[in-house]
Order: C-alpha cells, then sequence, then structure tokens
C-alpha cells in the first residue's frame, strides 16, 4: 500500500486550508498515493474559538473532501473539528474513502505542558479502524500517542497500520519525544505506524502562538521500530510504500499480541 503523508501548516481559513488539501491530495495521488494522511487540526488550526468553525462530518468541509477522495479514488485521513454538546467540540479525524465517510473522536485530550485542550474540546470514546484495501487501520490522534494501549487493542483486533495524527507542540525535546513514542508504539502493536505532524510555522514565516501548531517530523515507522521515512520541518510530502506482508512476519517473529497476560 502506497501511503503520503502531507506535512503542512494550517491557518484559520478553512477554505484556504481546503484548496491547500486539494492540491497537495491532486501531487500525491498522481505519484499513485492510495492512502493520504494530513495532521491534526488540517481543517482549522488551534489558537482561536473552535466550536464557531465546527462542522458535521456530512457539513461543506467533509462532502468536500469526500468528493475530493472520489474524484481521485483515494481515501484521505484528515483532521478537522465537529460539534459536541455544552460548546465544546470533538477533535475528529474524518476519513473519506470509497466507502464513504468515518470519523475517529480524539479520546485522549492533550491536558498537559499548561495547554488544557478539555476547556475546549470533549473526549471520544471508541476505538475507530478502517480497511484501504487489504490493510485494516487504525486511528490516533496527537496525544494519543502517549498511550500505548490504544495501539496495542488495535493491534490485537487485526489493524497492521496505525496512523497518528498529530498538531504537536513545540518545546524543548519535543522532537525527540515524538519520534521515540512513535517508535515505541510501532514496537508495542508490531504494526506500521503512520505519523503526520503539522509542520512548523516557524519554516514559513508564521509566528507560533501559545496553542499547539506543529515541530513537523513526519515518519513512517516499521513493525521493528525502525523509521522507513522521515521528513524535516517545514512543508513537505512523504510517500512510502508499505509491505503489509512485514506486519505478519514481525508477528510471528515477535508475538507480543499472543503473549499478552492479564495483570492485575
Amino acid at each position: 500500500m502506497r501511503v503520503a503523508l502531507v506535512q503542512f501548516t494550517s491557518g484559520h481559513d478553512v477554505g484556504a486550508n481546503l484548496a491547500k488539501i486539494a492540491a497537495t491530495a491532486r501531487s500525491a495521488a498522481a505519484e499513485g498515493a492510495e492512502l493520504l494522511v494530513y495532521p491534526e487540526a488540517a481543517m482549522f488550526a488551534f489558537g482561536a474559538p473552535l466550536a464557531e468553525v465546527a462542522q458535521p462530518i456530512d457539513g461543506p468541509f467533509g462532502m468536500a473532501v469526500r468528493a475530493l477522495a472520489a474524484d481521485l479514488g483515494v481515501t484521505i485521513i484528515v483532521g478537522m473539528f465537529t460539534p459536541a454538546d455544552h460548546g465544546r467540540v470533538f477533535n475528529t479525524l474524518l476519513v473519506a474513502g470509497p466507502e464513504g465517510t468515518s470519523g475517529y473522536d480524539k479520546i485522549h485530550l492533550f491536558d498537559a505542558f499548561g495547554f488544557q485542550e478539555s476547556r475546549t474540546v470533549a473526549p471520544g470514546r471508541d476505538l475507530h479502524r478502517i480497511r484501504v484495501g487489504e490493510a485494516t487501520i487504525g486511528l490516533a490522534t496527537c496525544y494519543d500517542v502517549r498511550f500505548p494501549s490504544l495501539f496495542i487493542e488495535n493491534a490485537a483486533a487485526g489493524a497492521q497500520v496505525s496512523v497518528v495524527s498529530a498538531s504537536w507542540g513545540a518545546g524543548p525535546g519535543k522532537v525527540e519525544q515524538w519520534e521515540l513514542l512513535v517508535r515505541a508504539r510501532a514496537i508495542d502493536s508490531t504494526g506500521f505506524v503512520v505519523a503526520c505532524d503539522q509542520a512548523d510555522p516557524a519554516g514559513g514565516g508564521v509566528t507560533p502562538g501559545s496553542a499547539p501548531s506543529g515541530v513537523g517530523h513526519s515518519m513512517v515507522v516499521s513493525p521493528y521500530g525502525e523509521v522507513l521515512g522521515r521528513l524535516g520541518a517545514g512543508e513537505d510530502t512523504l510517500i512510502v510504500e508499505l509491505d503489509l506482508a512485514a506486519v505478519a512476519a514481525a508477528r510471528e517473529a515477535i508475538p507480543v499480541l499472543r503473549n499478552r497476560r492479564p495483570v492485575g
């Protein structure tokens, strides 16, 4: 399966972000990508009121992405915000592909490093897996990557690939933490991890605010924790071929999913 990670910096203009998604999607599809992965908050960046721009999955943004995916014959995973109760939103990964649209609502909210995502975002409750060709793919968003059980549960249910979309907050050691966590989750699940972050806004001349923006360094990691491809800090696209047979081989050689035992 050929996967494209589209690393860019979103802003506070939904139309402009959608135009960037469309342009990069057409370029990636032209290079044979079947699955296109975009960052968290690609529809609209953190740092401005989210409830005002939240849309249902079948709203204008979602339907535009669905039409784009249908036109290109690909599956697109992209971060957006959907309405929740009490004036909050869900931090949603929209999936648009041949079988229609679905969404994963981020379970673990980023109440860390002085930021409190839960003030404006409601937590999701359910894991979400999708099919793309022969692959079963588990979905995760940003802070979820710090919680191994999510990845292990998806893998135990058959996921060979985990997609992580992020708007990873900058700070001392954060790039190193990002890489370590992504590689660890691949080893935990003995599966591929496709991790797409927002680009570092400073590289595009944008001054970062206090809200999480991105550090770049999107990457694809093998079931053994090997980095198969990575980007730098700026806007760019990475295309990697995933050999799903490698997952079966890794799970036979290191059967951690089969060897798990209940504790407590």
